[in-house]
C-alpha cells in the first residue's frame, strides 16, 4: 500500500507531529481542521459561525489540493466543545454539500487544541 502526503500553503500548517492530509489508494484522508487563517497562522475571531466557516475554508483548500470537492467526501467526524454549538455549525457544514451527505458523527469533547470550539476531519474518495 501506497502513501502520499498531501500538503497546501493554503491551509494551516500543522501544529504537532501530523501530515495535513494523507492519500492512500483511492481515499483521502484529512486531519482534523480547526479556525486558524492559513494567511496568519492565527485563530479567527468571532462565533461559533465564523469558526465553522473557516474550518470549512480550511477544509475545501484541503479537498482542492487533492482535486476533490465536497462531493468525493464519504466521511466526516465533528468534535465540538459544547453540544449547544450544533444547530449553528450544521447549518454552515451543511451549506458546503449539495446532494448525498457524507456519513457523520458529531461529539462533544472535554477540550480541542488551542481551546477551539470545533474541530473537523474529513474521509474522501477519488
Amino acid at each position: 500500500m501506497s502513501k502520499q502526503i498531501l500538503y497546501t500553503k493554503q491551509a494551516p500548517e500543522p501544529i504537532g507531529p501530523y501530515s495535513q492530509g494523507i492519500q492512500s489508494g483511492p481515499f483521502l484522508f484529512l486531519s482534523g481542521q480547526i479556525a486558524i487563517n492559513p494567511a496568519t497562522n492565527e485563530l479567527v475571531e468571532g462565533d461559533i459561525v465564523v469558526e465553522s466557516t473557516q474550518v470549512m475554508e480550511n477544509i475545501k483548500k484541503l479537498l482542492q489540493e487533492a482535486n476533490c470537492t465536497f462531493d468525493n467526501v464519504v466521511k466526516t467526524s465533528i468534535f465540538l466543545s459544547d453540544m449547544g454549538y450544533f444547530a449553528q455549525v450544521n447549518e454552515v457544514y451543511g451549506s458546503y454539500f449539495s446532494g448525498t451527505f457524507p456519513a457523520r458523527e458529531t461529539v462533544a469533547v472535554l477540550g480541542l487544541p488551542k481551546n477551539v470550539n470545533v474541530e473537523i476531519s474529513v474521509i474522501a474518495a477519488k
